[in-house]
């Protein structure tokens, strides 16, 4: 009975590092289409005087294929987003451009970009980071 009962946890755990291995093949794959020049813009300290503040992510087609960004999808009400609707050819490069509203008041942030792109395994995570203050020292 026990080698049984250790048996059936050896297989799930064997078939869970066969799963998370496959799905990060599909990954390494699908990225080795497209290239991100960063996945992070950290704005450093800013004061809640400064306004809107704005910032881009630069995606590079580096398959064989073309694709499309399908959809940006923001965390926060406070980010506005603006992205390529047109195809991207390969060795194209497309754009996603993000306006963060930084008029609630003084506190750190980190906003995502939950950005889809066509034939993706899963989305592409953007941040937006920061701190608003009320005076820049």
């Amino acid at each position: 009975m026990i080698i049984f009962v250790g048996m059936k946890k050896f297989l799930a755990l064997a078939t869970g590092i066969l799963l998370t291995l496959s799905g990060m093949a599909q990954e390494r794959e699908y990225f080795s289409r497209v290239r991100f020049d960063k996945t992070v813009h950290d704005f450093g300290l800013i004061s809640v005087k400064d306004g809107v503040q704005r910032c881009s992510f630069t995606l590079t087609n580096i398959g064989e294929e073309p694709l499309y960004i399908e959809a940006v999808v923001s965390s926060c009400g406070c980010t506005s987003v603006e992205w390529t609707r047109t195809r991207i050819d390969p060795g194209a490069a497309g754009t996603v451009s993000a306006a963060y509203s930084n008029d609630e008041g003084a506190y750190p942030f980190d906003k995502t970009l939950t950005v889809y792109l066509t034939d993706a395994p899963r989305p592409v995570v953007l941040h937006l980071r920061g701190e608003v203050v009320k005076k820049k020292q």
